[in-house]
């Protein structure tokens, strides 16, 4: 979702203040000390010139597409790693990656999937192998071809990863894959061990991105350097520091771009910046003084003023799971299923979207998002009733003190929650949560960490934690049932592993549907079942994605897990 409301006048006097300001935006960087070292070069995997503007299409906005200009974009952080694999499920390294790789589907942000480096497929009946015929022409930075043997390559560490290098596989990269073949120079033929109707659509996840074989050949060490990550995508890596910033070019010879966005050749833009900028403020004042083009993350409470100014403001919603907790059922108190319940019950959606966040975010009706196709509305399994919460606890035997904090048996009703530093909103919803379950009794603690101390802390940590909060993208919604408990090296987000035995016939019923009516079906009764069971607890459908940027951007687009996409893009000169 994009939104502008400010008036014709406005707007034309900041496309024309933009105008003599977005092709000069890293220089004024540099000169505020934001860009400071921004081109030291870590290793350049090739420069690209200023060429033929490729495809040129109206926008509605701005009229004909213009070549050239420099794009700035000012982001919090961008991880800890390059390594393609283990960096690729990032929200920040992921906007690099978006436009120095490419991808065999593309996948909008209604589901609808597309051709791409792959320009057809068909499956079999069981939907258990599928066969991919790819685009003709399509070529590595390095010049090499992104043929069947390599689509073959990284379809295997896409699924396998590389433990002997430390190369993790794809996350949400269906389990059941057995094999890839090269049939000829432009087929490969995938077969499953089980009916895998999210295949083709996970090809289109941000982390299914394609890597030449020569960097798949490197050292994990030498993967860790950007500048050695070969892609196909229309951008390449002109310089990179680390912790600091990353400068993309322009490759001209980029011809192969996903129709579906109606501009299949070179970029128009000459560059790219990614620029850390820690401090949210400094961010979005940077873009409206014209020193930069986008700013990422910006406070949702700054974002009515900001469109009032002029500004575009995109809140894109991705597809997969809304913004909620994960319990762990075999930790306390949440062992008990009505301390999971009245958790869900004590929480006031309402209040959070009212106080945190603006019109742009919707209420949960489910622990997936409602513009997921297989999405159904259960929001009164889990809606607030702080009386029902309170019944619930009384039930299970949580007597309320004179200091107000519960305990059973000496023990205290106590709960930790771990703001998720990937949610620019995560810490204020977490102190609004945390307010709403201190009126109910629980004694609560909040441990807020950045990006590299969360990964250690909270999602590398062997110890079983109570409540961890979600943030987290799918394609397709067959990726549900390899997440929800241990089967295939599942992730367990609940903690019980192969123990219940609804949750494994539903899963189970999800992972084998062999056609999207019956997988339906199944998720809709999955969805019900995990709700009523308190496994899992809403707040509200996300927006993990928030951009502010410069009016005189034009052809911007946001694929189905919210990524900007800048292959169209253009500034107004």
């Amino acid at each position: 979702m994009s939104r502008t409301t400010a008036s014709p006048t406005r707007l034309t006097a900041l496309r024309r203040r933009a105008r003599g300001l977005a092709t000069t935006a890293v220089a004024a960087l540099a000169a505020t000390g934001l860009l400071a070292a921004c081109a030291t070069a870590s290793g350049d995997a090739g420069a690209a010139s200023s060429g033929s503007a490729g495809d040129a299409s109206a926008d509605a906005a701005g009229g004909e597409p213009q070549q050239g200009g420099d794009l700035v974009f000012l982001i919090d952080s961008l991880g800890d790693t390059w390594i393609p694999n283990n960096s690729a499920i990032s929200s920040f390294q992921g906007q690099v990656w978006g436009h120095v790789t490419d991808k065999l589907v593309y996948v909008d942000d209604a589901g609808q999937v597309s051709p791409w480096v792959a320009e057809s497929w068909e499956q079999n009946e069981d939907a258990t192998q599928f066969t991919l015929h790819l685009r003709d022409g399509v070529t590595f930075s390095d010049g090499t071809p992104v043929d069947a043997a390599a689509v073959v390559a990284n379809l295997d560490v896409w699924a396998k990863g590389d433990p002997d290098k430390g190369i993790n596989p794809i996350g949400l990269f269906p389990k059941t894959y057995q094999s890839a073949t090269a049939q000829d120079a432009s087929t490969v033929v995938v077969t499953f061990s089980a009916p895998t109707l999210g295949f083709i659509p996970t090809l289109g996840y941000h982390g299914s991105i394609l890597i030449s074989p020569t960097t798949l050949a490197l050292s994990g060490e030498e993967q860790a350097d950007l500048g050695n990550d070969i892609g196909s995508g229309p951008f390449v890596v002109k310089s990179w520091k680390e912790g600091d910033s990353v400068v993309l070019e322009r490759r001209d010879d980029y011809d192969w771009g996903p129709e579906a966005l109606e501009h299949t050749g070179p970029a128009y833009l000459d560059t790219i910046t990614y620029k850390i900028v820690a401090e949210s403020s400094l961010r979005t004042s940077s873009v409206t003084s014209g020193q930069a083009d986008v700013a990422y993350n910006a406070p949702p409470q700054e974002l009515d003023g900001l469109a009032a100014q002029g500004f575009v403001i995109a809140t894109p919603r991705y597809l997969g799971f809304v913004n909620g907790y994960a319990i762990d059922a075999t930790v306390a108190p949440f062992d008990d299923p009505k301390v999971r319940q009245a958790f869900q019950h004590a929480i006031d959606r309402d209040e959070i979207l009212s106080t945190v966040y603006t019109s742009d975010w919707l209420p949960a009706e489910s622990f997936i998002q409602s513009n997921v196709p297989e999405a159904t509305d259960h929001s009164a399994d889990f809606a607030h009733d702080a009386d029902l919460a309170a019944s619930l606890l009384d039930e299970a035997g949580w007597t309320l003190g004179s200091d107000g904090v519960r305990s059973k048996d000496g023990t205290p009703l106590a709960v930790t929650l771990y703001p998720n530093p990937y949610l620019a909103t995560s810490k204020a919803v977490d102190e609004l949560v945390a307010q709403q379950l201190t009126d109910l009794g629980f004694a609560v603690d909040i441990q807020a960490y950045d990006v590299v101390t969360y990964g250690e802390k909270v999602i590398k940590n062997t110890t079983p934690i109570a409540l961890t909060e979600i943030t987290r993208s799918f394609i397709d919604v067959g990726t549900v049932a390899s997440i929800l408990t241990s089967a295939n090296k599942g992730e367990d987000w609940f903690g019980v592993g192969e123990t219940d035995t609804e949750l494994n016939r539903l899963r189970d019923e999800v992972a084998g549907a062999v056609d999207t009516d019956s997988r339906a079906a199944s998720v809709d009764e999955l969805q019900g079942y995990v709700l009523q069971q308190g496994y899992f607890v809403p707040l509200t459908q996300i927006v993990q994605r928030i951009y502010v940027r410069n009016p005189a951007l034009h052809g911007v687009t946001y694929n189905g897990i919210a990524y900007a996409n800048y292959s169209a893009a253009w500034l107004e000169q």
